[in-house]
C-alpha cells in the first residue's frame, strides 16, 4: 500500500475520532476493498477501504448499451465498483426497513474510506462448520427475501449527507456480459480449445431468452450477493433483524428468484435439494401472489446463467490469477448447472454443454 493512501487513511480515522484506535487487519476477499477492525475502548468498528482508482468506471444511468460495453466490464454488468457510495446508500435503505446493514459511523465517499457498526463475526458459513443447525438460519434469511419483495424500490437510493445511489435494473446487457465469461475463462482454464463462432452464436440464441425473462422479471431490491458468506447470525435480535447483512453495494432491481439462486445453490457450501426445496416453498408461501410453475421455471434458468457466471468470471479467473483456493468449489458449482439443465425447458442449452465442455473438462 501507497504511504500517501496510509497517510489519507491515518487522517480519515483522525478527524473521526478513531485516530488512537487498534487497527487488526482482516482478511480479504477477491475484490479490492480491504477491511480493518479497529479497537477503541471497549468497542469494535469495521474499517472500510475502497481505493477508487483501483476499479473500471462504474454504469451512469441512461448510458447506451454500446457506451456501456466502451465503459468496461463494471458498468456492462452495473457492478458498484466498490463505491462507498453505493455501499452507504444500501446500507441505508435496507435499515430504514429494520434490516441489520451495519450502521456508518463515518464516511468520505469521495477517498473511498467509511467507519462501520461491527456485526461480530457470527458469518452462516462459520457458525454451520461448527454444528450449528442451518435450518433456522436459512428460514430467517428467506423470510427477510420475502420482506424485501413486498415492497417496490425506489429508482435512487439516498442516506444522509446527501449520498445518492441509483438501484438499477439487472438488464438483459448485464445478464449476458455475466454469462459469457465462461466463454472467455473456463476454455483458459480447462484447456480446450477457445469456442468456435458456430458455438458462441448457438450460446446467444439459447440464453437470450433466460436473459429477457430475467429483465422482465426485474421487480424486486437485490443484494445480488446474498450467500453465507455474507450473512451474519444475530440471534439477539428479533425476526429478519437477525439476519446481518454484509457486502450489498452491487445492489440492483432484479428478478425475486436472484438472491434466492445465490442462497440456495451456494457456490462455497453444500446446499441439499431437500433444504433448496424447502426454503422454496418457504418463501412460496410468503408471496401467494406469485405463480409457482413460472417462478420455479426462471429461478432454474437464472441460477443456471449463475452458475456459469461464476464458473468463468470468479473461479475460473480467479484461479488463473493465482488465487487456485476457488479450484475447490468448482466440483459444487457443475453440479448445481447439471442440475439446473436436467429442467426440459433448459434442454437446448444441456446439450450445447455436452456438445462443447467434455465431462473430464468438467471440474
Amino acid at each position: 500500500m501507497s504511504s500517501d493512501r496510509e497517510t489519507a487513511k491515518a487522517e480519515f480515522l483522525a478527524r473521526h475520532g478513531f485516530g488512537d484506535a487498534r487497527r487488526q487487519p482482516l482478511s480479504g476477499d477477491a475484490s479490492t476493498r480491504a477491511y480493518e477492525r479497529l479497537h477503541r475502548g471497549g468497542e469494535s468498528f469495521i474499517f472500510m477501504d475502497q481505493p477508487p482508482a483501483l476499479e473500471s468506471v462504474v454504469c451512469p444511468p441512461g448510458a447506451s448499451e454500446a457506451e456501456r460495453v466502451a465503459l468496461g466490464y463494471n458498468a456492462a454488468a452495473r457492478l458498484a465498483a466498490g463505491s462507498v457510495a453505493a455501499f452507504v446508500a444500501t446500507a441505508a435503505y435496507l435499515r430504514e426497513r429494520g434490516l441489520s446493514a451495519p450502521r456508518i459511523l463515518a464516511a468520505d465517499v469521495e477517498a473511498g474510506l467509511a467507519v462501520l457498526e461491527d456485526l461480530g463475526d457470527g458469518l452462516y458459513a462459520t457458525l454451520i462448520a461448527q454444528g450449528q443447525d442451518e435450518r433456522p438460519l436459512y428460514e430467517a434469511a428467506v423470510d427477510l427475501q420475502a420482506a424485501l419483495h413486498a415492497e417496490t424500490p425506489p429508482d435512487v437510493l439516498t442516506a444522509e449527507g446527501g449520498v445518492e445511489w441509483p438501484l438499477l435494473t439487472y438488464d438483459t446487457l448485464a445478464l449476458k456480459v455475466a454469462t459469457d465469461t465462461f466463454l472467455e475463462w473456463w476454455p483458459k482454464f480447462s484447456g480446450i480449445a477457445p469456442f468456435s463462432p458456430e458455438a458462441v452464436a448457438e450460446w446467444d440464441a439459447l440464453w437470450a431468452p433466460v436473459w429477457v425473462r430475467g429483465e422482465a422479471g426485474a421487480e424486486v431490491f437485490t443484494h445480488r450477493d446474498f450467500h453465507a458468506q455474507n450473512l451474519l447470525w444475530l440471534p439477539e435480535r428479533e425476526g429478519v433483524a437477525r439476519v446481518g447483512l454484509l457486502d450489498f453495494q452491487d445492489a440492483l432491481r432484479a428478478h425475486p428468484a436472484w438472491d434466492l439462486t445465490h442462497l440456495l445453490q451456494d457456490a462455497r457450501r453444500d446446499v441439499s435439494p431437500e433444504l433448496e426445496g424447502a426454503m422454496l416453498d418457504r418463501y412460496l408461501a410468503a408471496r401467494p401472489g406469485v405463480e409457482r410453475q413460472a417462478f420455479l421455471a426462471d429461478y432454474r434458468a437464472l441460477a443456471a446463467s449463475n452458475a456459469a457466471r461464476i464458473l468463468g468470471r470468479v473461479f475460473a479467473r480467479q484461479a488463473l490469477l493465482g488465487r487456485r483456493q476457488y479450484e475447490s468449489f468448482m466440483p459444487r458449482t457443475w453440479g448445481y448447472l447439471e442440475r439446473n439443465l436436467r429442467d426440459p425447458a433448459l434442454a437446448g442449452l444441456k446439450a450445447w454443454f455436452d456438445r462443447y465442455v467434455p465431462r473430464e473438462a468438467r471440474r
